[in-house]
């Protein structure tokens, strides 16, 4: 018979557990990897943005450039200044009263930074002119900040 013991196996030396983790050179490393990616894509990033709110407010100008065709076929002539734009949601008061009224808009947007849309009748650059003054609401600018009209 064999002895009881020889047929457990004998117990490993327990070996100490290695801790594992980053060291602070592998996060700085990864830290300023990222750091640059954000320094190049960043700009671009918000570059897109002004672009879209120069298309989204030239899509508004032709969107209302139209209600105003709609309104003169209907009616003979344009809102004047004095009506504006808002003669295209609700039925003007001064005259001359149009006689053939319809809601050509259900509401007047503003423009995408904030700013109500300018009207002009006569306009400057054809029979009326809608325009924005882009982002900084005052007439003329470049960039961001430029005038977006319906001559455009």
């Amino acid at each position: 018979m064999q002895n009881a013991l020889t047929l457990i196996p004998a117990a490993r030396p327990a070996r100490p557990r290695r801790h594992r983790g980053f060291t602070l050179i592998e996060l700085m490393v990864v830290l300023v990897i990222i750091g640059v990616l954000a320094a190049l894509i960043v700009p671009n990033v918000l570059d897109r943005a002004d672009e879209a709110k120069v298309t989204a407010a030239r899509t508004d100008i032709g969107t209302i450039m139209q209600a105003l065709k709609l309104y003169k076929l209907d009616n003979g002539t344009y809102p004047t200044a004095g009506q504006g734009l808002n003669a295209l949601v609700e039925r003007p008061t001064t005259p001359p009263i149009p006689t053939n009224w319809k809601p050509y808009l259900e509401k007047l947007p503003n423009d995408p930074w904030g700013h109500p849309y300018q009207y002009l009748n006569p306009g400057v650059k054809g029979p009326v002119d809608v325009l924005s003054y882009g982002a900084d609401g005052i007439s003329g600018g470049e960039g961001k900040d430029a005038d977006i009209g319906s001559w455009q």
